[in-house]
């Protein structure tokens, strides 16, 4: 069931300035202090909604938020824009009537962010599809768009809009948007090039300097420091909070999503880098001969590259800098520009450039979004325009912009009042005149076709002559001197001339918000907005194809003499059009508000806030909606809502509900005079009356909440009660169940116990008899055993008397080595020869065969192991085996050597090309090849030399030419000479008197000295015709060199060379070995 709710329901103050009672600016203003210290930023007032700018994000805005609001009546819930916007769609959907949406406000109050959540919400409730969501895409990226070239920062507001804008939002008959159509009014175009201290140029400048990469800007002339350019503003330059890079992007995605082509994006923003190039021109006086000035450019670089981006001549825009020629008929007069009217044209020219686009950039957004059918169309309008200004300094833009606003004034009283008058009407009703103040003077008194300010400041601007904007105030100083809103000092109106608060060069106007004052300085050059012919001849003759679209004034065909429309002339028209399009429509209203000047959340400054509810004349709005009746409802609603405060009525009422509030209000004695009946509505003169009724309400509802929560207790009590009571019958049935279980198990374990107990005595019964009946026969047995014994022993005991105890021993060893045998079996060991593992004696006697048995175990074992070998894995064993039996422990090298299989051939000479020749050289099979050191006698250094060795043969051969420096028989080998510790050397002592002993003994050195060794060693012992080589081994030996005997000696120590082995010769008889001490 759903809930039925009411604005007057948890309401915080009043939700309905309507009902605001008593009435006073004070509690006015109370009143939305109250709403928004408890962020309760939306108020109405009727059915015009107040919105108060919160300067920060509120939770109030999420897609739940927009089904809560769906319709839904416009006061069944709290105060918020999507109940209007709300009541606006379905209005337009349901009832066809067109509607437009009026939002006002000052700067900085959030009408921009107001009119995207009006867009956002009926984007949301509407039909949905492919092609309508394109069309709700386009219509909503629309406004990125012309925020960057529309918008700016201000003061007040750091995303103004400078410009007012109308959308009408058109829609099918079933409430889909088929397009729209976008107006624009007075782009604030002198903020081009000017703008005020603390404030900046339009977004699109610093968007494209930020965002653009750097090959754009490159193409543009552009440069990304802003200093570099007159027209941007440097000390708001940037801007907390916004990225203009972002920005820049998203600005050119939703070109895209509009429909602007690439080419057409690519012109624009050629234009806005233009209009950057412009304000970089500077000028110079020159005097001419007759003496008059002119002025000329002083760095036309800007020119120049600003003309390339146009697509202009140069000479022909510098020209019209400097000069401006006069039609008049059938003569042209040219005359020269001084400096002050060179820069005026400049600046002129780029405000025309700039404001041109932006109404080009409108104009291509409507063809993109307009409906595409010509069937009739539905329209909602959105009005986004400048709420009241008054500033210190007001100026012709405010004049025009507190116009606009006078006209909307004017129109929201005639169409509010025409629609109460439309629903008095409606409900049948009496009407009552309501008295209120109307403007209708004050927008006569400026746009009277002959004695209006507007049409004066027209005539001035048209007529020959010296004008300025002091005789233009001297007009309206004659012509509106006596009218009651109008002063001015210099007026004949003699109360004004000791009224120093109004300086002689200004005029006030007293308008529906307060009085205005504004400075007349300006006023004329501003409403003429001339640009010479000249620039616009010139503009015309560029290449590009959108400034012939922007200027077709300049066309040479079609030169027109006549004057063009002043800017006051265009606005007037401008503003007559949209009162009548408005006109046209049903009414809505947003009315915005600023809290603070200091764009903070929580602070509201009163007397800004006061300020604004003046001049949006929200006073008056609340006194013309409470002239007559202050609350009207209809019958159902009020029928739900008051029902229990009649016994007649509550809870349900059979018939009729007009009939149903009548029985109500006659039950409470309310005062006939406070109410009347409409035909659908209930109408109530009073506040009063309201809270009345509401207080009832709430009292009544605190004593249904007490019945409810007394019947509501009872009931929880009784079900309590009643759930206790069957839980004990369901807990009584399981105990009883559970007793009866256990009381039958103690039955049966019982008698299971006597059975048990009975069984067993009957089994030990029978046990005994069987075990005594056993007994018998074994005592039987047994006697007839020893019986048969004693008649065998005493028959054969002749017999067994003599080896009766060598029988026992045999028989008793025999069992022993039976078992010895079968446990050596059990308890083999593994077939590794290195497995020492055997079993102990079982006797000592056995010490002796289980030695032997170990032993050929071993044997056996060992021989099984060797069958494996293949007879080169046997040659490497025997090598290994007969070093190990030449140097284990006697040369320390030896154990490191163990692990190290012998290679023999380590550098393989018979496959590397580099010893082929060496190869060939050595006609036997070579056993052994490595590179050695050859220790020079003279100090003890070494040179490589490849060591070979045969079966016959030594060779000592260059390592690098692989030249054969020595080869010695080894016959002539005798001995070989090496020390105890874990260097390399090693001496072939060579036998006297053979001719290799012609040079002496050689001293090497090798990585593998135990393989070389062990290999010299073994051709020994396998050849029949020599001796075996001796193998001494001794840390002092002596070699024999030439004639000479040189002892080498070796010594452990720290050698200077880190870990290796140095050889140092001392005398002419000695050469010290020093061999690092190992740890």
């Amino acid at each position: 069931m759903e809930v039925k709710t009411s604005l007057l329901d948890n309401m915080i103050g009043v939700g309905d300035m309507v009902l605001l009672e008593p009435l006073s600016e004070d509690s006015f203003l109370e009143n939305l202090r109250k709403r928004f210290d408890h962020n309760e930023i939306y108020t109405y007032i009727g059915s015009v909604v107040i919105s108060i700018n919160p300067y920060r994000s509120l939770p109030i805005y999420t897609p739940d938020k927009v089904e809560e609001y769906r319709n839904r009546n416009f006061y069944e819930l709290s105060p918020h824009i999507y109940a209007l916007a709300d009541e606006a769609y379905r209005s337009l959907r349901d009832q066809d009537k067109d509607q437009c949406i009026l939002i006002t406000g000052e700067s900085g109050a959030g009408k921009t962010e107001a009119s995207k959540l009006v867009m956002s919400y009926v984007a949301a409730v509407c039909g949905k599809g492919q092609e309508v969501n394109k069309v709700k895409e386009q219509l909503l990226q629309s406004n990125p768009v012309l925020e960057a070239f529309g918008n700016a920062k201000t003061v007040r507001n750091d995303n103004s809009s400078r410009f007012g804008k109308y959308m009408d939002i058109e829609f099918d008959f079933k409430g889909d948007p088929l397009g729209g159509v976008i107006s624009n009014y007075l782009l604030e175009k002198s903020r081009v090039v000017k703008q005020p201290r603390g404030e900046r140029n339009f977004h699109v400048f610093y968007q494209l300097l930020s965002g653009a990469s750097d090959d754009t800007l490159k193409k543009l002339k552009l440069d990304r420091d802003f200093s570099k350019y007159n027209y941007l503003s440097l000390d708001s330059a940037m801007v907390n909070g916004l990225d203009d890079a972002a920005n820049f992007r998203t600005v050119r995605n939703a070109m895209q999503i509009v429909g602007f082509m690439e080419d057409e994006v690519q012109s624009v923003l050629q234009l806005v880098a233009a209009v950057l190039k412009l304000g970089n021109i500077e000028f110079k006086p020159e005097s001419r001969c007759n003496g008059t000035d002119e002025s000329r450019i002083k760095d036309k670089n800007d020119l120049k590259e600003m003309c390339e981006l146009l697509g202009i001549e140069q000479s022909v825009l510098e020209r019209a800098f400097s000069y401006r020629t006069v039609e008049a008929k059938m003569e042209k007069v040219s005359t020269t520009l001084n400096v002050a009217q060179a820069y005026y044209a400049r600046d002129a020219l780029a405000k025309n450039l700039y404001s041109r686009l932006f109404s080009w950039l409108v104009t291509r957004i409507n063809e993109s979004i307009k409906a595409q059918t010509k069937a009739r169309h539905k329209v909602m309008g959105v009005l986004d325009i400048y709420g009241f200004e008054i500033f210190e300094d007001n100026s012709f833009e405010q004049f025009i912009i507190n116009y606009c606003n006078e006209k909307l004034q004017q129109i929201f009283i005639e169409l509010t009042l025409r629609e109460e008058q439309e629903e008095y009407v409606r409900e049948g009703i009496e009407w009552t005149n309501i008295e209120y103040f109307n403007n209708a003077i004050i927008c006569d008194l400026i746009e009277n076709n002959q004695n209006g300010i507007l049409a004066m400041l027209d005539e001035e601007c048209l007529r020959p002559g010296t004008v300025t904007d002091e005789t233009f105030l001297d007009k309206l100083n004659t012509i509106c001197a006596e009218h009651q809103h109008f002063e001015s000092r210099l007026s004949k109106n003699s109360k004004f001339l000791t009224d120093h608060s109004l300086p002689h060069n200004c005029f006030r106007i007293q308008h529906y918000a307060g009085k205005v004052l504004y400075r007349v300085e300006g006023f004329v050059d501003k409403n003429n907005d001339l640009l010479y012919r000249d620039l616009s001849q010139a503009m015309y003759k560029a290449n590009h194809s959108l400034i012939k679209q922007l200027f077709p004034e300049g066309n040479p065909a079609k030169v027109n003499l006549k004057r063009p429309p002043t800017a006051g002339f265009q606005f007037r028209a401008s503003v007559g059009t949209l009162m009548k399009n408005l006109q046209s429509k049903n009414p809505n209203y947003i009315r915005c508000i600023k809290p603070n000047d200091k764009k903070a959340s929580h602070i509201f400054t009163e007397s800004l806030v006061r300020h604004q509810v003046r001049y949006l004349g929200l006073m008056e709005n609340v006194r013309v909606r409470r002239a007559g009746y202050a609350f009207r409802q209809a019958y159902e609603p009020c029928l739900e809502r008051y029902k229990m405060l009649c016994k007649n009525t509550w809870p349900h009422w059979r018939g009729l509900a007009r009939e149903g509030v009548e029985v109500l209000m006659t039950d409470l004695q309310v005062p006939a005079e406070e109410f009347s009946y409409g035909r659908s509505k209930i109408f109530i003169r009073n506040p009063r009356t309201l809270f009345f009724l509401e207080e009832r309400r709430r009292q009544c509802l605190q004593d249904l909440a007490t019945l409810i929560q007394k019947i509501y207790r009872g009931w929880k009590c009784r079900s309590h009660f009643l759930l206790l009571k069957q839980s004990q019958i369901v807990v009584a049935a399981w105990y009883r169940r559970y007793a009866q279980q256990k009381k039958y198990q103690t039955i049966k374990n019982a008698t299971t116990v006597v059975q048990s107990y009975t069984r067993g005595w009957q089994a030990r019964k029978l046990l005994r008899e069987l075990k005594y009946q056993k007994r018998c026969k074994e005592a039987v047995t047994t006697i007839a055993a020893y019986w048969h014994g004693t008649q065998v022993r005493r028959e054969y005991r002749k017999f067994f008397r003599a080896n009766a105890g060598k029988k026992i021993y045999d028989f008793t060893i025999q069992r022993i080595m039976q078992k010895y045998f079968l446990g050596l079996k059990r308890d083999m060991p593994s077939m590794s020869p290195i497995d020492k593992n055997w079993s102990t004696r079982p006797y000592r006697f056995l010490d002796g065969a289980h030695t032997e048995l170990r032993r050929i175990f071993h044997l056996w074992r060992c021989k099984k192991y060797r069958d494996q070998f293949t007879e080169e894995k046997k040659a490497v064993y025997e090598e290994k085996l007969e070093a190990s039996e030449i140097f284990k422990d006697k040369k320390a090298l030896y154990p490191s050597s163990v692990s190290q299989p012998f290679k023999g051939d380590y550098l393989e000479i018979s496959k590397n090309p580099k010893y082929q020749k060496l190869n060939s050289t050595v006609e036997e099979k070579v056993l052994l090849a490595d590179v050695v050191n050859k220790i020079n006698r003279a100090n003890g250094k070494g040179t490589a030399r490849i060591f070979l060795l045969t079966k016959k043969n030594v060779v000592l051969a260059d390592q690098k030419t692989g030249q054969v420096k020595a080869s010695v028989p080894l016959p002539d080998l005798t001995s070989v000479s090496v020390s105890t510790q874990t260097d390399g050397f090693f001496a072939l002592k060579l036998k006297e008197g053979s001719a290799s002993a012609v040079k002496g003994d050689f001293l090497l050195s090798s990585e593998h000295l135990i393989e070389i060794i062990t290999k010299l060693h073994r051709m020994g012992a396998t050849t029949a015709d020599r001796t075996q080589l001796d193998v001494d081994i001794s840390d002092e030996f002596l070699v024999q060199f030439k004639q000479e005997k040189v002892c080498v000696k070796f010594i452990q120590g720290a050698p200077k060379n880190g870990n290796s082995v140095s050889c140092k010769r001392k005398n002419n008889r000695l050469l010290e070995v020093s061999v690092p001490t190992t740890a």
